[in-house]
């Protein structure tokens, strides 16, 4: 598990980028608060999901307006067709950790790669 911010860091309702050994992770605060992450990277167009909108349990793309499920990365509205990684998270004492594999990158749980 690797730390990669204190949960203050991210109000309810928003979302940060975060860099994990190169891959860029949008952590989420969703707005059943539970924290999410998923790959910062709207798998329609190459631009970062972190820079969109939380509705719910889900994250819109700001360019087409692509919404990914931030359970299970898939998504839920047009034109992204393709899910997106999604990376289990644990929250202790205040603090947000991704699982990461020996090279230090994240794990995603739901098999999909980028």
């Amino acid at each position: 598990m690797l730390k990669i911010c204190s949960t203050e860091d991210v109000p309810k309702g928003t979302v940060i980028s975060a860099d994990v050994d190169g891959v860029q992770v949008a952590i989420v605060h969703g707005e059943d608060d539970v924290f999410y992450a998923v790959h910062d990277e709207c798998s329609h167009a190459a631009v970062a999901l972190s820079e969109g909108e939380v509705e719910g349990c889900t994250l819109e793309c700001w360019l087409h307006g692509s919404r990914f499920d931030l359970r299970t990365g898939e998504p839920t509205g047009l034109p992204a067709t393709e899910p997106v990684p999604v990376y289990p998270v644990e929250v202790r004492d205040g603090d947000i950790y991704l699982s990461v594999d020996g090279d230090g990158r994240p794990l995603p749980s739901n098999g999909v790669t980028r």
